[in-house]
């Protein structure tokens, strides 16, 4: 019975502690977005899938020279170094907190690293680091953009 008590105890506590993480998950950032940026975010997001996707085949396939050029696309497309206006970079940094910012800048030294080790012909490190890349996706699809992705909301 006393196995059972505390069984009970450690169970609330651990729901407690879950509620009080899901009260503090970040708001979805998509509604606070301008209609230009939320555009250019929704084009970038579909420039990284695709090179993921492809990355992914040249992974496979040992096709180091894809991985890098595709690798250093996704670096390169970083949104805060496009052609934004003064005020499109207020909108964007009052609609997003720093949590978001941080995950995309090191999503993108992620790509960056990624360009590297295919240079490199290191394949066990592409891999390493796809797989952070794609746990960055989630990470952040799951933060920030669970209004459009609610089979993350769990994460």
């Amino acid at each position: 019975m006393k196995y059972y008590r505390k069984l009970v105890s450690v169970g609330l506590a651990l729901t407690a502690i879950g509620l009080s993480l899901a009260a503090l998950a970040a708001e979805p950032v998509t509604p606070k977005l301008t209609d230009k940026l939320s555009r250019l975010l929704q084009q970038e997001m579909r420039s990284v899938q695709s090179a993921m996707a492809t990355i992914h085949v040249s992974m496979v396939t040992g096709d180091h020279k894809q991985v890098e050029a595709q690798a250093q696309q996704i670096h390169d497309s970083f949104i805060l170094k496009q052609s934004l206006t003064e005020q499109d970079k207020k909108d964007l940094m009052a609609a997003v907190p720093e949590g978001f910012v941080t995950l995309d800048k090191d999503f993108h030294r992620l790509a960056a690293g990624l360009a590297d080790a295919a240079k490199n012909k290191d394949t066990q490190k592409q891999y390493k680091l796809y797989n952070k890349m794609t746990g960055s996706c989630i990470a952040c699809h799951s933060q920030y953009v669970s209004d459009r992705f609610d089979g993350l909301t769990e994460q």
